[in-house]
This record gives C-alpha cells, structure tokens and sequence, in this order.
C-alpha cells in the first residue's frame, strides 16, 4: 500500500548532495545494489529513478519486479549522517512521451550528447523507515528492553 513522503524527506532525496542507493533483486533473488544519484521524487511524491543504461543489472531487475510486483529500496544518507530506507514497487516505466523526453534533455545536459535514458522508472513507496543509529539504537531498546550486553547493566 502506497504513502505518502513527507516534506523533510522529500527534500533530503531531492538534495544533490545526498548519497542514494538502489537495492533490486534479480528473478532468482540475489541482490544487487547500486549507488545512483538519478532518483529522486516526482510531483506526485513518488519516487523516480533514471535509468541511462539499458542493459544494466539495475534495469533488468526492474523489469523483473514490475512484471512480478516485487519490492526494491532506496537508502539515502544525508550529508548530516541521517540515513533513510524507503521500500517499494515499481509501478511504471516510462521510455517516451513529455516525461521521458524532459528527462532524456536532463539527462544530455548533465553528462552529454553521447548520454542516452532508457527508461524513467517510477516507484511507489510503501514503507519507510529512518536507520539513522540514534533512531535505530533507540526503537530497539524501546523494543527489546531486557536484551543487552552484561557490562552495560
């Protein structure tokens, strides 16, 4: 089931200067996890990834969870340490028409006119979850008071 981002979160992805990175899995499950700059949130808080490479890991496997309703991830860390996973689905790929064609200019402009887009994916988000440490340490404790190293008691 889809959710919304909120603001904060939405900005954090959008930042340039934020590390992203997509996890997939190919069709017998072994993971494959990429860094990749070229996501990001559209209008309609979703999340979108450029795809630039057509025969990639990354590509395949999108191809793979959009016929077969499979999740991916999306970890960012923010120049501050926050780290954020967002789980979802690939909804959409998107190889022409306006959204394609604007992405395909960005995307020339950005690396050049030998750059080519294969396809703007879009992902809906279904869950997410900060694992920044403080947040982690302290859900888990919150969560599992009585397990704990003897020295810290």
């Amino acid at each position: 089931m889809s959710i919304q981002l909120n603001d904060q979160v939405i900005a954090l992805i959008n930042d340039p200067k934020t590390l992203k990175v997509l996890a997939s899995a190919d069709q017998n499950g072994i993971p494959h996890v990429v860094f990749k700059g070229s996501v990001s949130v559209n209008a309609d808080g979703k999340l979108q990834y450029l795809e630039i490479i057509e025969t990639s890991q990354t590509n395949r496997n999108l191809v793979h969870s959009i016929w077969f309703r499979r999740q991916v991830a999306v970890g960012i860390l923010t120049q501050d340490s926050r780290s954020y996973q967002i789980k979802g689905t690939p909804v959409r790929a998107v190889i022409c028409g306006e959204l394609f064609e604007e992405n395909y200019i960005a995307v020339r402009e950005r690396f050049g006119k030998d750059a080519d887009l294969s396809t703007v994916w879009i992902i809906d988000p279904e869950e997410i979850r900060e694992e920044t440490f403080s947040v982690q340490a302290s859900r888990e404790r919150e969560a599992y008071p009585l397990i704990g190293h003897l020295d810290r008691f």
